[in-house]
């Protein structure tokens, strides 16, 4: 059957009805015609509809998973033309971001199909298969990201890259952050950012939290990657990593006003700090951090770097700033687990308090002994993590179980869905870090492997940040709450179990010794 049939049969059930009953209304029978007549008339016309409606919709039912003979996963079309995008994007972008895919599961099951961004794809809330998706990138499936996403992180990013090219730059982002230089260089560095933010603060000075996260984080990426720079410019990269974050899943319309032409300017005015950092590291002229290292190896262009400490900067900054605001918004409501917590740092705290007085900076052993802090941080990364759901492309033709997904399908493991699935964790809405606790829950919790639990993605494209995203959340964790009581704590406007917190509020108050 054609593809414009069942346009074709719409415009059929439309009119042919209308003409019935204009003909009947301005050109009535004769005078006298029986009335079984007059409905063999009607009916001469319905009952041949009918049967081409009936034929189609079989048709279409049986085939509608079906693409060039290969077995699509269970689901449906959407609507004409926009498909299932704008529930798609209701969904992602309200407080509860599975929304869509939970009614979807309902219908079709754990893998199912749909229309988004204008293409077919398979969704999938099944552990197992996303697991078979993260763990076969770059054989059967690769990255795959809206246009305005990969003009913004750039070509050579560690997100975007692929192949030979993605291998190179992931190794280069993990040596960065191994466990020695963790130790060496972030340990100290961090705790020095954390203490200068918090001691800045006055007594009922009313903080918006979502704003010190976010410079807390910007300015713990940019001292790290790009050198020590001062607090103006810090400020300034903040500002202009809010406007690119804003553009990365915008329409790429390159036109003032729009969302896409602001980020992309923000992008050059930051390329443009970046390589001016390059010519000085060149010329001893600063430090340069990560950059400096990289110059040094000389075995990345210019242009590479810029887009490599883009990438970095962008996963940093979202990713910590947005889970350190969720951990302190689901804390605030679970008492128990804030008398807990503030045990554990009072316990660490009062082993640091020098002869002089003083309290010494964290070691590495004493972040590694904060057992329930680390519950903490997995719920909150389980129940609001970031990384709700990835973007794949099939390579191939890729059989799985009983169904094909056709070569250039969009495929989509939605990990939030896992993460809230009853069956998988139980009370899986409630924030409970004693969960962690539980032996049966060990395997879960290993998120470098566990199919349960993937707040960092998975495969050749875990994230090469994880540890370090874990040490940060820690210690902002460690220095906020021993400094600032929660009973002064209000929030509004939250969006709870989602990427956004649209505001909190909290009053100053800091803890007397």
């Amino acid at each position: 059957m054609p593809a414009n049939a069942i346009f074709r049969i719409q415009t059929i059930i439309v009119t042919t009805p209308t003409i019935i009953i204009n003909h009947r209304h301005h050109q009535p029978p004769p005078t006298g015609t029986p009335l079984g007549v007059k409905k063999m008339v009607v009916w001469s016309y319905v009952i041949p509809v009918l049967v081409v409606v009936i034929y189609v919709a079989k048709s279409l039912t049986s085939k509608r998973n079906m693409v060039a003979g290969k077995r699509l996963p269970p689901g449906g079309r959407g609507w004409p033309l926009v498909g299932d995008s704008i529930s798609w994007y209701n969904s992602v972008a309200s407080s509860h971001p599975t929304t869509f895919v939970q009614q979807q599961v309902l219908r079709y099951g754990k893998i199912f199909s749909c229309n988004i961004f204008g293409r077919r794809a398979v969704v999938s809330a099944d552990p197992v298969f996303n697991r078979f998706v993260m763990h076969n990138e770059g054989k059967l499936f690769k990255s795959s990201y809206p246009k305005s996403f990969r003009d913004l992180v750039g070509a050579n990013g560690v997100i975007t890259a692929q192949g030979d090219q993605h291998r190179k730059l992931h190794m280069i982002a993990s040596n960065m952050m191994r466990t020695d230089t963790l130790k060496s260089r972030f340990l100290t560095d961090i705790q020095l950012v954390m203490h200068q933010t918090f001691t800045n603060f006055h007594h009922d000075q009313t903080i918006l939290l979502q704003d010190v996260c976010r410079k807390l984080a910007i300015n713990l990426m940019v001292n790290q990657l790009l050198g020590v720079l001062s607090e103006s410019e810090v400020g300034e990269m903040a500002e202009l990593f809010s406007a690119f974050v804003d553009g990365c899943l915008s329409l790429p319309i390159s036109l003032p006003g729009f969302a896409y032409h602001t980020a992309m300017n923000a992008r050059k005015n930051i390329i443009r700090k970046i390589k001016k950092i390059i010519v000085e590291t060149r010329h001893g002229d600063c430090d340069g951090g990560l950059v400096g290292r990289l110059v040094e190896e000389g075995s990345l262009s210019d242009d590479a770097i810029a887009d490599f400490i883009i990438n970095l900067l962008f996963a940093g900054n979202e990713t910590t700033a947005k889970t350190m605001l969720f951990a302190i918004y689901f804390l605030t409501n679970s008492p128990d687990a804030v008398n807990q917590l503030l045990e554990e740092h009072e316990n660490i705290r009062s082993k640091r308090l020098n002869s002089r007085g003083e309290i010494d900076m964290i070691t590495w052993e004493e972040y590694k002994s904060m057992s329930f802090t680390q519950n903490v941080i997995d719920e909150t990364l389980r129940l609001g993590g970031i990384a709700i759901w990835l973007m794949r492309e099939a390579k191939e033709d890729v059989k799985y179980e009983d169904y094909v997904i056709p070569k250039g399908s969009f495929v989509v493991p939605f990990l939030s869905a896992v993460h809230h699935d009853e069956n998988v964790h139980e009370g899986a809405t409630t924030f409970n870090p004693w969960r962690w606790m539980n032996s049966e829950n060990q395997d879960k919790r290993n998120w470098r492997n566990s199919p349960f639990y993937s707040p960092f993605g998975g495969g050749a494209r875990l994230c090469p940040g994880a540890e370090l995203a874990r040490l940060q959340i820690a210690l902002f964790l460690h220095y906020f709450i021993i400094s600032y009581r929660f009973d002064f704590f209000f929030h509004a406007l939250i969006l709870v179990c989602g990427a956004k917190l649209r505001r909190i509020e909290c009053l100053s108050s800091p803890r007397q010794d």
